[in-house]
């Protein structure tokens, strides 16, 4: 039977689900990409709104020697805009464009924090040795985007051998750094607002090395031109070119492993002779029927179900969407188009810990005033992401206006109990206020009555819209223990499910997820279905 005779489904039109489409399509198979929502990208998206365009997820792209060699591959054109990052506390910001620039952050902490300047020194010199790894892993164009590159003896000899030995040390030094950040950072201070200004840029309990080594990775944001969906968009039509199909506002609803068939929400069957998903892995595991599979391969379903279930989703996030009627100058005068800004120095210390768990705890005996109290200290003290698509590229606001993008990290089980209390409506609302007087009264002055509109996106939004467990943005909390694969070396195996002909890709399928593991997995699925058809 040749590859055409055999259809491949891909569930879930992720940045994954696409690298795997556009790498089988392209290589002759019969493929066919489903996607449950109107449009493609998932995460990885852009909407337009009365003239400006926004992002869904992800404000940045990080190339990590992934992303531009993906496209040069797969001859895909489109133009990437630099996206320089800018941090600031207070009153006082800087930009990243070189590794050198740490300095200007290194110089404002021990500005704001001047008693603690032995440990800051300590603390950068880490970071500066972490920032070096992370350069190895992630600033060499990754080979298996090469083409034939075994066959090249120059390019191995002069590229890959002498690149191999570095990486197998950054990657020695990044298992020797899986501590949680927090964790890490209290053996070299005590000072707690220090340790909080630092860490509360990431995700909870997120490994040392991945918090610390994004001061590297944000000198590899990239932006594309048009907004982050420009990049998806492109091996969507990658794929259609290829002869690969692409069939979306279709939701699965059934797995039958020993029929090789998938069932959608209107009872339609679709026949596989290999299955890549894409999509949320909970939700695969409540829709796979495994009634009969053999025994050995039921045990080790059951035992893998198991282990995913009980784990949980990533941070989430609240995104409040505005549209300003400043020109894009008044905000450029400011920082760059991607901005990580913490109003105070205080750091958010135990509102975010002790507060928020005895509110999650005891919340059926709290008042909506006493929440609302807690949400305006959350505000002032958190670290904003404030995205800017203009300053990326100006072609994304109207003139003499300016989209805004403002996240905080937020946690999904106070807003579901917020929702089922009945108040849902009005939190978003208050927190919406919040913001916007926070940012008003301290980096944007005459913010609020400069607004235009506004609308926000909650944790539940995320999950409904994205469907992923917990509404997480990255894959697998990182406090409980990780479900799956998380060794970079062992990336290539993470696409293997326990069952035979169907395999995983995307941000559930390997920890810590990103948009360059998603663009890995995907490939690696598409690599491992390959090699199947070479076998025989």
């Amino acid at each position: 039977m040749t590859k055409k005779d055999n259809q491949i489904l891909i569930v879930g039109a992720g940045l994954a689900g696409l690298t795997s489409a556009a790498y089988l399509s392209r290589e002759g198979h019969s493929v066919l990409l489903l996607e449950k929502n109107e449009k493609c990208g998932g995460l990885i998206n852009s909407f337009s709104h009365e003239g400006f365009v926004f992002d869904v997820g992800a404000r940045s792209i990080e190339n990590s020697g992934v992303i531009k060699p993906m496209l040069k591959d797969l001859d895909i054109k489109m133009e990437l805009l630099n996206s320089h990052v800018s941090i600031g506390i207070g009153s006082d910001i800087f930009s990243i464009t070189e590794m050198e620039d740490l300095n200007k952050y290194k110089a404002l902490l021990i500005k704001n924090y001047p008693d603690n300047k032995k440990d800051i020194d300590k603390i950068f010199k880490v970071i500066i040795k972490i920032s070096k790894s992370m350069k190895v892993i992630y600033g060499f164009d990754n080979p298996i985007f090469t083409k034939d590159f075994t066959h090249n003896k120059q390019y191995i000899i002069h590229e890959i051998l002498p690149w191999v030995g570095k990486f197998i040390l950054a990657i020695m030094h990044m298992n020797r750094m899986n501590k949680p950040i927090n964790q890490f950072l209290g053996k070299y201070t005590s000072n707690k607002a220090l340790i909080d200004i630092i860490s509360q840029h990431f995700f909870k309990e997120t490994p040392t090395f991945f918090a610390l080594g994004y001061f590297y990775v944000y000198l590899e944001y990239l932006y594309p031109k048009g907004g982050t969906g420009a990049l998806t968009q492109k091996l969507a039509d990658k794929i259609i070119e290829t002869g690969g199909k692409i069939q979306t506002n279709t939701v699965i609803q059934e797995i039958i492993p020993e029929r090789k068939v998938i069932i959608d929400s209107l009872g339609k069957e679709y026949h596989y002779s290999k299955l890549i998903w894409c999509a949320d892995s909970k939700e695969y595991y409540s829709i796979l029927n495994m009634s009969k599979l053999n025994k050995e391969i039921k045990e080790k379903t059951e035992k893998q179900k198991t282990k995913i279930m009980a784990s949980r989703g990533g941070d989430s996030v609240f995104s409040l969407y505005l549209g300003v009627n400043k020109p894009l100058e008044y905000f450029s005068s400011i920082s760059n188009g991607h901005f990580f800004y913490t109003p105070q120095k205080a750091g958010i210390g135990e509102i975010n810990k002790t507060e928020l768990t005895t509110m999650l705890n005891n919340f059926e005996n709290l008042s909506k005033k006493e929440i609302e109290t807690w949400i305006d200290k959350y505000c002032k003290f958190n670290t904003y992401e404030i995205s800017i698509p203009g300053l990326r590229d100006s072609n994304l606001a109207p003139k003499g206006k300016s989209g805004l993008i403002l996240s905080l990290l937020f946690e999904y089980d106070l807003v579901k109990k917020i929702k089922d209390a009945g108040w849902y409506d009005d939190f978003k609302k208050e927190l919406e206020t919040k913001m916007i007087e926070t940012l008003d009264s301290t980096i944007y002055p005459e913010l609020k009555e400069n607004i235009i509109f506004q609308f926000s996106f909650s944790p539940l939004s995320f999950q409904k819209k994205v469907k992923t467990a917990e509404g997480g943005i990255t894959g697998w909390t990182y406090d409980r223990p990780v479900p799956v694969i998380n060794d970079l070396k062992k990336i290539p195996k993470s696409v293997n499910s326990t069952i035979p002909d169907i395999y995983q890709a995307g941000q559930w399928t390997y920890s810590p997820a990103g948009i360059p593991t998603a663009v890995l997995t995907g490939w690696y699925a598409s690599d491992a279905i390959n090699k199947t058809y070479l076998k025989k």
